[in-house]
């Protein structure tokens, strides 16, 4: 799997590929070839001007379809072996569908993507027109630039290839797993008992796998229906919601 990131930052990614359980992924062999592309380093002027003002007046400045063109033709340049798969551009963008663990999952499952992070007040629309096969974005707010969605998405792609955490089950009980669609259930360490009181719920301690089973079970459901009853909706529209799981969201109130 290959990712090729456009950016005019490109030193803000390389403290991700050396930290965490994470920059497994990017060692030999890890699943994940990280290459970076320096977006001044393809504009052609003194001043390597990668932006201008935008034509009808407004604030800010908008980034340029020149250098983003020359720097992608370098980036397909360089991914021309013979067979090798067309990787789909990737911008990031307030204006893109949110991002989901669904489609961290297809990426994952891929060839990887050409990143490009935007910067300013935007991108010049031709390039974004075409050029661009897919806008997300992480939610509704507006970030400095791409760089940060971005490392989000490597990350939550690095996480998933074979070898990257220590418990290959570790993602599948994740919030938004595939098999549930549910927020995940809280979790408990040692000690036991804290100075001021607070305890480990018992249940967690003894030992019965299945009353352990239901009680994680009964609070996804809970912190799902209280933070995110668009999840419970979906989940009981793909039919992960049985006869148990609908009585206790009744006993809620939920």
């Amino acid at each position: 799997m290959r990712f090729d990131v456009i950016t005019l930052f490109p030193e803000l990614f390389a403290a991700h590929q050396a930290v965490g359980v994470t920059r497994r992924a990017f060692e030999p062999g890890g699943g994940i070839d990280l290459r970076l592309w320096p977006l001044r380093d393809y504009a052609e002027d003194a001043y390597r001007r990668v932006d201008d003002r935008p034509y009808g007046g407004g604030p800010g400045m908008v980034m340029l379809v020149e250098p983003l063109q020359r720097a992608l033709a370098a980036v397909r340049q360089s991914q021309g072996e013979p067979g090798a798969p067309r990787l789909p551009v990737i911008l990031f963008s307030p204006t893109g569908a949110p991002m989901t663990q669904q489609r961290v999952r297809a990426l994952a499952a891929g060839p990887g993507a050409v990143l490009v992070c935007g910067r300013y007040e935007g991108i010049d629309q031709r390039f974004v027109d075409a050029e661009v096969d897919e806008e997300i974005s992480l939610g509704d707010f507006v970030l400095s630039g791409g760089e940060i969605p971005a490392l989000a998405l490597i990350d939550a792609v690095a996480r998933l290839q074979p070898g990257v955490l220590n418990d290959a089950a570790s993602h599948e009980q994740d919030s938004f797993a595939a098999d549930s669609g549910l927020l995940d259930c809280p979790h408990y360490s040692r000690p036991e008992r804290l100075p001021d009181g607070r305890e480990v719920p018992a249940v967690l301690l003894s030992g019965h796998h299945a009353q352990i089973a239901r009680w994680r079970r009964e609070r996804q459901l809970e912190l799902t229906a209280r933070r995110r009853p668009d999840l419970i909706a979906a989940a009981r529209a793909a039919g992960r919601l049985d006869k148990q799981d609908e009585q206790y969201l009744a006993s809620l109130g939920l």
